[in-house]
């Protein structure tokens, strides 16, 4: 049995000496599996003294955050779901505070600090704007030092006058810092307010800790220290420390399946969960692919197996099982679906059944297909690789064996295999244990540096499939898989698609240019700018690679022509004459 997170949470807030208590706080500490997926989650808000609303702007940043943040995709990271919200929550409270008023006043304003901590797996996640802050305590025998992990975002003009350079509900887009902290057994945190941390000590906490029942009646202690010391602010503070760590060799896929086995080697005619097996379809070292028939509904079906060879690899098992934990999460025309869910007796996935071919196939097929026809396909594809982007997911395999083509023209990514889940990557047991899992003639240049890829890796996979549908070749042939070092990326070049063929508009060829770039930070960010440009002369390209004029202005062309044209049938009958 594995181990979960556990935290203890203690916190307390007092309006102090002011009239009304500006600050916010609470805590979400989910149920186990939710708390594997997402984790545990605090928040901390403090409002601006001069405004009338802030409290409304601190209570509402960390109630959203804290309900919003659980809503979010279990497929997303930590951050991406965090800065989401944050977004979401920023844009409301700048929008109030512009609908509100005659004139925008920002002092008066739904504007508060905000800091967070979410505790996933063995990390630490951080999110700060303010100057509300974030400490580790270290616990020492006589006193406790405090080492401050989050940054003040306050400007100091003198000793006596200051301004928050950062804040939520300020403008319309707001910059959130972000951090990450590894974590141990025993860990202890504080988040607290300036009210209470700018009047009290380290030894002030080893204090309120001291001989405490709990860390709720520490979060007290600590508040009442602050108000003898002469706080004239309002008090918040919580404490939280990690009473154990989810382990990094657990795995919440691999334990429902645990119970399972793996399926026998499978023979036309027989059964499995009530599938009729039709044939083998592909088969391999890795898995093995079957048609098969499904009573109940008459449709056919595809059933994938793992391989017995690999079923004590466990890192494999988890992405096989992964596969349909993917499936059910992308929803696009574009990407394979899950057949309906039934009860398994042993470990395999079943998908919908497309009847066409694959595109390596349907390439043999029409070994030079038109740019028109190139460009139906990869729009189709670009379209499922962003489902899984917008899940922050990375395909990481796209070639044509993973794409379908059915009868009717349309394309479907139907591998999952290679997939790399943000949010699962974060509480992987082995997400250290890094190697490449695609087809490495399509994989970009920097899984072969041994770093992690990124949005552009899948850009780089496209652009290699659009290369190969136009001109049947690969543009660096196969020396990416044998260029190890960033020395030898640098030496690769580029081969020009009109060099295979000609016809390939040159604004065309500039479009895959840039997709193919070997460093990822001077390719397309996006998948769909790199389709856009495939179907659009980019000015810029134009410009820069000096197209022939018919290209870049096929009126300005034929004008130009039919004036020289002009011209020397003038000159030749003044010759005449």
């Amino acid at each position: 049995m594995s181990t979960p997170l556990t935290l203890s949470v203690g916190q307390h807030t007092d309006r102090g000496r002011k009239p009304s208590n500006q600050d916010c706080h609470g805590a979400a500490l989910p149920r186990e599996s939710l708390r594997a997926t997402k984790g545990a989650a605090l928040a901390l808000a403090d409002g601006i003294g001069s405004s009338d609303v802030s409290h409304v702007a601190s209570a509402t940043a960390v109630a959203s955050f804290l309900e919003d943040y659980y809503a979010t995709s279990d497929a997303w990271s930590v951050r991406t779901s965090a800065e989401r919200v944050l977004a979401a929550v920023n844009a409301w409270l700048y929008a109030q505070t512009r609908q509100s008023q005659d004139r925008y006043d920002q002092d008066r304003g739904y504007v508060c600090t905000f800091t967070a901590l979410v505790i996933k797996s063995n990390t630490a996640h951080v999110f700060h704007v303010g100057d509300a802050r974030l400490y580790r305590v270290h616990v020492g025998a006589q006193s406790a030092s405090l080492e401050q992990v989050t940054t003040d975002h306050r400007v100091w003009v003198s000793p006596e006058r200051s301004y928050l350079s950062r804040a939520l509900g300020v403008q319309d887009r707001i910059d959130i810092d972000y951090r990450t902290v590894a974590l141990e057994a025993g860990d202890l945190f504080m988040l607290a307010t300036d009210g209470v941390y700018e009047h009290v000590t380290g030894a002030d906490v080893h204090a309120a800790l001291e001989g405490a029942p709990d860390l709720d009646a520490a979060a007290c202690r600590l508040v009442e220290r602050a108000l003898e010391k002469g706080s004239p602010d309002n008090l918040t503070v919580q404490f939280v420390r990690i009473e154990s760590l989810q382990a990094r060799e657990a795995s919440e896929l691999l334990r429902q399946m645990a119970g399972l086995p793996l399926p026998p080697q499978l023979e036309p005619r027989a059964e499995l969960d009530g599938y009729r097996i039709v044939r083998e379809v592909h088969g391999s070292s890795r898995s093995h692919v079957y048609l098969a028939l499904d009573p109940d509904s008459g449709a056919h079906v595809i059933l994938k197996t793992p391989s017995t060879d690999l079923a004590g690899d466990r890192a494999h098992m988890e992405r096989f099982v992964m596969e349909e934990w993917v499936m059910g999460r992308v929803r696009s025309p574009h990407v394979v679906r899950p057949a309906p869910a039934r009860r398994r007796s042993c470990v395999y996935v079943a998908t919908e059944y497309i009847d066409g071919v694959t595109l390596a196939q349907w390439l043999r097929d029409r070994p030079r297909p038109g740019l028109d026809a190139v460009r139906r396909i990869v729009d189709q594809v670009a379209k499922g690789l962003r489902a899984f982007h917008r899940l922050d997911m990375l395909h990481q395999d796209v070639r044509p064996e993973n794409v379908m083509i059915d009868a009717d023209g349309n394309a479907r990514i139907i591998d999952f295999g290679s997939v790399s889940v943000a949010g699962v990557v974060e509480m992987a047991p082995h997400a250290d244990d890094w190697t490449l899992q695609g087809a490495a003639l399509y994989a970009a240049p920097e899984y072969f540096l041994g770093e992690h890829g990124t949005v552009r890796s899948d850009v780089f996979a496209l652009g290699v499939l659009t290369y190969l549908m136009l001109t049947g070749e690969l543009p660096y042939g196969v020396e990416i898989p044998r260029a190890a070092g960033r020395a030898a990326q640098r030496k690769l070049a580029y081969r020009s698609a009109r060099d295979h063929d000609p016809a390939i508009p040159a604004w065309v060829d500039a479009a895959l240019r840039r997709a193919l770039q070997i460093d990822p930070r001077r390719r397309y960010e996006d998948v769909s700018e790199f389709v856009y440009d495939l179907h659009h002369p980019n000015g810029a390209f134009l410009e820069h690679r000096r197209a022939p004029l018919i290209e870049r202005s096929p009126l300005l062309f034929w004008k130009a022509t039919s004036f020289t044209l002009v011209l020397a049938l003038v000159a030749d009958l003044a010759l005449r004459r």
